[in-house]
This record gives C-alpha cells, structure tokens and sequence, in this order.
C-alpha cells in the first residue's frame, strides 16, 4: 500500500510518518511539506521517500491512499481534493473547523464510494485500554465520573493550537474517548480561557458530559500548564487513576517506533501504573501495552479486507457534534441538549442549529 503525507511538519513528523513507516504492507513514498527544511530530515529518516511542493505532484508519483496532518484551515480542501480524485484519505482530527463542513466531506466520501477516516491514536492509549478492561472486568461497578485530561506544554512543536483553539485539536481525542467508552451524550456544557495576546484561541477548556448512559465526563486540556493527573474514573466499587501521560508520543520524539521496538513497544513501566482504590485498599493495576500502531493496521485492512474502518463516519460525526456544540456552549456560558446520534445520522447535511438547544441548567 502506497501512503502519500501531506503535512510533514508537526504531528506529520512526530507521528504519522513514523507510524506509516511502521506499519506492515504500508510503504510511506512521499511527503508533501510548505517549506524547503523538512526535506533534508526526511531523506535522513526515510531514504527514498521523495518531497513534494504540493499535493498534485505527491499524487502524480503515484499513491494508493493519502494521509492528511496539514493545519485545521488547510486539510477541509485538501481532503476534499483528494476524495474527488478518488483516493482513500486518513485525515488528522477533527476532520473539519464546522459539523456542516465534516458532513459535507463525509457525504462526498459516501458519494463518490471513497474511504475517509479520522486519525484517533488516542483510543489506543495504554491508560485507555487498561480502563476498558477493567470496565469489561466489571471491576469498578457502576460507573458515575469520567475525568480525563490533556495537558501540554509544548504545543508548537506538537503543532496544536496554532489556528482553531484547542478545543477542537485536543477536545476532539477526549470527546473521542468519552464515547467510545460511555455512549451518545445528552446535555454538554463547556467554558474556554484565553490569553489576553491571542483572544481569538483558546489554550484552556473544560467540558461536562452527561451520557445517556448516566455516565458525566469531566474534560479539559490546557496549553498553559501540565498537570500530574491524566485520568481518574470513579465506580460504585472503585476508582481507577493514571498520572502521566501514555508514553507513546515520548517515544516517538525520542526516535524509538513500533518497528524499532517489536513487542515491548507501548509497554509501561511498573512505576507509570495506574491505582485501583477500593475503600481503604489501593494497589497498582498492571497497563495494558499502548498500541497506536494499531490504527494503521486497521486501516489497511479496511482498504484491503473489507474491513470496518478503524473510526467508522457516525463516530466522527458524533465527536464533531459535540465539538460544536462546546464551542456554542463557551460562548454563551449555557449547557446545551445535544439531539441523538441516530437523528444526526438520518440528516446528514443538516446545519449545527439542529443539534442543540439552549437550557438554563447547567450540566454538573
């Protein structure tokens, strides 16, 4: 399989050319980068793959599918672009600024008969399959609170919050992750910091979720600050607690891949475990491996196999619906009812006012 990089500064560099590379029956043959630089790092790193000024030129060399990890303004045309060309895409998250621009997108996709999928790493979080194990274990009981946190520092070399706020570019992977473990949401409430020279970005947020399932998801990330806590979720048994961060995007920036490190790759240290408390019990629970090489695999599969992609168009219609209407809900300091999934599926050009409407409680 020929992959195509659009994008080779940030994230491009950092994580998906590495994972491509990593991946088997994935050959990474080309770039496709704004500026003269990268290129002289990407024949060091990957001897034989070819720079490209633009996507047209990328896409005449040859490519069987595309990767796209451009800025949140530039990746909308370029996806559509490359959808009209008849190519499969993986597109970095959120796939678009706006719920109608993602629908439009993924209409076209569905039009023209052409995969398109949203780059969700995070669901392959170590802390993240731990959890879910322990929910199908029935180890915590019931489930009441679900807080998760993203909380960086070095944002410009992650290449994050540069244009839209990072709502959407870190709330997206948070909102990703509410879902897949706790279901469709119902009310959500949001609140955004931002700095007094840049009005216009957030670079902190918090959201509240309430699920159908019962369930509220406390988020937030921040660009301000780290904080030691990543996640915490509390049952009626127990609570389940992770500090630090999976430790995947560390190793990638320390040169260390999914090929390079074979089976060990993703593994925690005993140290980084998270807690299981239960009453006046606490005891480490051992970390599932991180495995975000996994999402390329699933995603050749899909192309090849016939497969389900490995973040299927309801999923990422869902996460972009909920982005929207934090971003409302931020601006008007109101909660928001957020309409079902199975509505948002059956109109899927309809605009953002469908998906939510005013109340004057908020969620807890």
């Amino acid at each position: 399989m020929r992959i195509g990089l659009v994008g080779y500064d940030g994230p491009g560099r950092l994580l998906q050319a590495p994972l491509i590379a990593s991946t088997p029956g994935a050959q990474l043959v080309g770039v496709v980068t704004g500026s003269t630089a990268p290129c002289a790092e990407l024949s060091r790193a990957y001897p034989g793959v070819t720079c490209h000024p633009d996507m047209a030129g990328l896409i005449a060399a040859g490519v069987d599918s595309l990767v796209i990890a451009t800025s949140l303004g530039e990746r909308t045309a370029q996806v559509r672009e490359a959808l009209l060309r008849g190519l499969p895409v993986v597109c970095a998250a959120p796939l678009a600024r706006t719920l109608a621009e993602a629908e439009e997108l993924l209409a076209l996709a569905e039009r023209r008969g052409v995969p398109l999928c949203i780059h969700q790493p995070r669901r392959w979080d170590s802390d993240l399959l731990t959890l879910a194990r322990l929910l199908r274990e029935k180890r915590l009981g019931r489930v009441r609170l679900f807080e998760s946190r993203l909380q960086l520092t070095d944002l410009t070399a992650a290449g994050l919050g540069t244009e839209a706020g990072l709502l959407l570019e870190l709330g997206s992977h948070l909102v990703d992750q509410a879902l897949l473990l706790f279901g469709p949401v119902e009310r959500v409430y949001a609140e955004a910091q931002f700095p007094r020279s840049d009005p216009a970005r957030e670079r902190e947020f918090f959201l509240s979720l309430r699920h159908r399932s019962g369930v509220v998801s406390h988020l937030s990330g921040s660009g301000l600050q780290r904080c030691p806590q990543r996640l915490r979720v509390v049952g009626e048994r127990g609570v389940y607690s992770v500090d630090g961060l999976d430790g995947q995007a560390a190793a990638l920036r320390q040169g260390r891949t999914p090929r390079s490190e074979k089976a060990s790759w993703g593994a925690e240290e005993h140290q980084r475990w998270g807690w299981l408390s239960m009453g006046e019990e606490r005891s480490r629970v051992p970390s599932e491996r991180g495995r975000w090489d996994l999402f390329y695999e699933s995603w050749l599969a899909a192309l090849t196999q016939g497969a389900p992609l490995p973040v299927t168009p309801r999923e990422t219609l869902a996460c972009q619906a909920i982005l929207e209407a934090a971003r409302q809900s931020a601006r008007t300091g109101e909660s928001l009812a957020v309409e079902s999934l199975a509505e948002t599926a059956e109109r899927p050009r309809a605009g953002a006012q469908g998906r939510a409407r005013r109340s004057s409680t908020n969620v807890e």
